[in-house]
Formats: C-alpha cells, sequence, structure tokens
C-alpha cells in the first residue's frame, strides 16, 4: 500500500540550497513571494505585473530569518501555468507536496502537517485520480442542482442574520464564513449541533502559516500557542471519531465516502483519513468564504459593474467567473521537478520547487486585457485558473461557483445598496487571499 506522503517527501532541508542553474531573469525588488508577512494587503499584484514583465520565471529566495529553507522558482505567466499544471510527469504534487515550503521539524506540528500532505490532492497519478474519483458523485451537476436550494435558503437566514447586527456589518463574520461551511457541512453529513466547531476550526486553520513561522522564530506568545493546539487537536480528534462512526454505519454523505475510500485495494489508514478530513474542511470552505469578501469588494470599487446587475440580475451568473478571475482567493500551488527542464529559456533542474502564482496568471494582460478592470462583459472570464488547470483542478469548483451566484443572488434582491465600507483585513498568508 501507498506510504503516506509526510513519510516519503522530499524535504525542503534536502532540496538545493540555490538554483543548479543561474538565474536568466532579474528577480526585482520590492517584495518578496516568500515572506507571509508582506501578504497583510493580500495578492501584490503590482508586483505580479512586475514579475510579468521582468522575470515571467523569476528565482525567490526565503526570508533571510529562515535560513534553511529553499528558496522555489515562481510562475507568473498564464500560459506558463497551464502548460507546467498539464505537465504532470515533470511537476509533481507528491515529490515534495503543494505548499510553498513543508516547514522545519522544530516548527512543525507533526500531526497537522501530516494530514496537510496526506491528501489526494498532494498525490500523482494513478493515485491521485484513484482518490478523487471516489469522492466525485458529491461534485456532479447533479448533485450541486439538487443542493442549490438548501444554499438559497440558508443563505438568505444568514442574511436576516447579518442585517440585525445593524447598518454597519462585519461581511465575514455574519455571512461569508458560514454559507460556505454550512454547505460544506450538508455535502459532509455533519450534525447540526456539530457545525459551530467547524467554524471555530477553520478560524485557526487560517493562523496555521502564522503559527509555523513564528514558531520557527519563536515569537509565539505562549496564549496562540494553545489556543492554536487545542482547536487543532479537537478538529483531528473529531474527525477521527466521525469517520470511525461511518465505517461502522455509513450514511448517504461524503464523509461515509471517504471512510470507505481506497487506496491499492485496502482501507484508507488513519494518516489518509486526516488528511482527507482535513483537505475537505479547508478546501471546501476557505476558498469560497474569500470569494464572497473579495466580491462584495469588487461591486463596491466598480458600482458601474453593480448597476448592471441590479438592473439584470440573470447576469449573475456571467459576473461570477469574472469575479473569481479578479478574486483569485487561492494564491499559490507548488510542485516539484523529477528532472531538469527548461520554462522560457531557463533551465530548472530536478529536485527544484516551482510555485504557481493564480493571481498573476488571472491578471495576465496578453489573456485578460485591462487586467485589472472588473467587467461583467469580458468575453472569456471563464478561462481563468482560480481553480488551477488540469487533473488537478478544484473537484467543488461547481459547488464553489453555484454558492458565489445565490449569495449575490439573494444579497442584492434584499440589499441593492449594499457596499463596502473600506475597512479590510487580511491575514499574513501566502497561500490563500
Amino acid at each position: 500500500m501507498l506510504k503516506p506522503v509526510y513519510d516519503t517527501m522530499l524535504e525542503d532541508v534536502q532540496a538545493p540550497p540555490a538554483p543548479a542553474y543561474p538565474p536568466i531573469f532579474k528577480t526585482p525588488e520590492g517584495f518578496l513571494l516568500s515572506d507571509i508577512r508582506q501578504f497583510i494587503n493580500g495578492h501584490p499584484f503590482a508586483y505580479y505585473h512586475r514579475l510579468q514583465k521582468e522575470a515571467p520565471i523569476a528565482w525567490v529566495d526565503m526570508p533571510s530569518d529562515m535560513p534553511e529553507l529553499r528558496g522555489f522558482w515562481a510562475l507568473t505567466r498564464y500560459g506558463d501555468i497551464k502548460k507546467a499544471e498539464l505537465d504532470v510527469d515533470v511537476f509533481s504534487s507528491q515529490r515534495g507536496s503543494i505548499f510553498m515550503t513543508t516547514g522545519l521539524k522544530q516548527s512543525r506540528h507533526k500531526r497537522l502537517n501530516a494530514a496537510a500532505v496526506n491528501s489526494f490532492i498532494c498525490l500523482d497519478r494513478p493515485y491521485h485520480l484513484a482518490l478523487r474519483h471516489q469522492h466525485r458523485a458529491f461534485f456532479s451537476p447533479a448533485f450541486v442542482a439538487k443542493l442549490r436550494a438548501r444554499v438559497m435558503e440558508k443563505a438568505d437566514e444568514f442574511i436576516t442574520d447579518m442585517a440585525a447586527h445593524g447598518p454597519i456589518v462585519d461581511m465575514v463574520k455574519h455571512f461569508s464564513e458560514h454559507l460556505p461551511l454550512f454547505t460544506l457541512c450538508e455535502i459532509l453529513g455533519i450534525d447540526q449541533k456539530d457545525r459551530p466547531k467547524i467554524v471555530q476550526w477553520m478560524r485557526y486553520l487560517e493562523t496555521a502559516q502564522l503559527y509555523f513561522a513564528q514558531r520557527y522564530r519563536g515569537t509565539n506568545s505562549p496564549f496562540f500557542i494553545a489556543r492554536f493546539l487545542w482547536n487543532v487537536r479537537q478538529m483531528l480528534r473529531y474527525g477521527e471519531t466521525i469517520l470511525k462512526e461511518r465505517r461502522i454505519k455509513p450514511k448517504d454523505d461524503l464523509l461515509s465516502r471517504i471512510a470507505h475510500a481506497e487506496l491499492d485495494g485496502e482501507p484508507l489508514s488513519q494518516a489518509w483519513l486526516d488528511g482527507s478530513w482535513l483537505l475537505i474542511i479547508f478546501a471546501g470552505s476557505d476558498t469560497v468564504r474569500n470569494a464572497l469578501s473579495g466580491t462584495m469588494r469588487l461591486l463596491s470599487e466598480f458600482p458601474e459593474q453593480k448597476e448592471k446587475l441590479l438592473a439584470n440580475p440573470v447576469r449573475i451568473p456571467d459576473m461570477v467567473p469574472e469575479a473569481l478571475r479578479m478574486v483569485s482567493p487561492l494564491i499559490h500551488m507548488r510542485r516539484t521537478l523529477t528532472r531538469d527542464t527548461e520554462i522560457r529559456g531557463q533551465k530548472l533542474a530536478k529536485d527544484e520547487k516551482v510555485v504557481f502564482f493564480y493571481g498573476a496568471a488571472n491578471r495576465d494582460a496578453e489573456i485578460f486585457p485591462n487586467p485589472n478592470q472588473f467587467d461583467i462583459d469580458r468575453p472569456n472570464a471563464a478561462e481563468h485558473i482560480a481553480f488551477g488547470h488540469g487533473p488537478h483542478v478544484c473537484l467543488g469548483r461547481h459547488i464553489a461557483t453555484m454558492q458565489i451566484e445565490v449569495a449575490f443572488e439573494r444579497l442584492l434582491a434584499r440589499f441593492p445598496d449594499i457596499a463596502w465600507t473600506g475597512k479590510i483585513a487580511y491575514a499574513p498568508n501566502n497561500f490563500v487571499s
């Protein structure tokens, strides 16, 4: 049976300390893509444009206070990322995981790190497709259509609750974080009484990058460490317990499908069950939450586009792919090279990391003219790669799109004057925005 990825992955400390082949493009200064502290304003779109012009394949070092971690090659051009996503034999998800860095041993939470990489998103073929296909019934267009009515009803409930808090509200706290978690819990089959726990655990998962970085640097506060570790333990224990229950008494839900999934004809070990549980609760809620809030900001910054929707609400499905292009809630994915290759004349060596920056690709002017303009009439908006591309394209993309459509159908119908106040807070995170 396949060993857990965490036990066999290529560690960053074993990766080459510097690029084997000299960079042919000079990486522009002014921003460090590897430093989460610099992402407190979201995507660095202006810097992405500089990279696309000056260094479309750029070598990026890790922060100076993390000298033992190894740098990576950054891809920012749409065509380069799509091509690499399709070349799964050279650009491996399994060899070193999908994360920019897996960290050093002294900064890890072993079970959480293991869960993060022991799932099908961090596998290559044939294992990736084998596990993915065992989940797909709960992401089909027919299932999404059935789910839509329940999501619409709950969206109205959340909107009513949000309105009760006054004319100025925190959209994330009262709406954006709740709708995708409701949808996820419906798919998974989680009991109503347990759903508030999922909301709380997601808030702490959002801080995982900060936890690992601060622990590495020795700057964690004892209170933050204690709360983070307690919530992670509770989340993993809950997942372990409920999946064991589903193995004994399966139901018609995704949890039962995960509990009975197999690799090489054998039931998943606890390491793989941890990974499946973490992947579904994180990927199933986080990106939608941030897309909802980001779309609200766009509609406020581009009021003429909002007016088009108010005048003709049936255009909302046209708006969603353009909003996803602009927001790009997932910042990056990483691959590790299985052999030497070349991109735009730049030679890259086996074992080096390559990181795809989706927010840059989705604003590539060669593909999307006037890329910083939010335009619901953009003819090729659906060509965005906010959900990735190729064999690893997001399994839940149709559910995510449906939720954003429903959310703004209900929000704009109820409150046509709703607008962003101008206040926003970004987590220091370079994986999700």
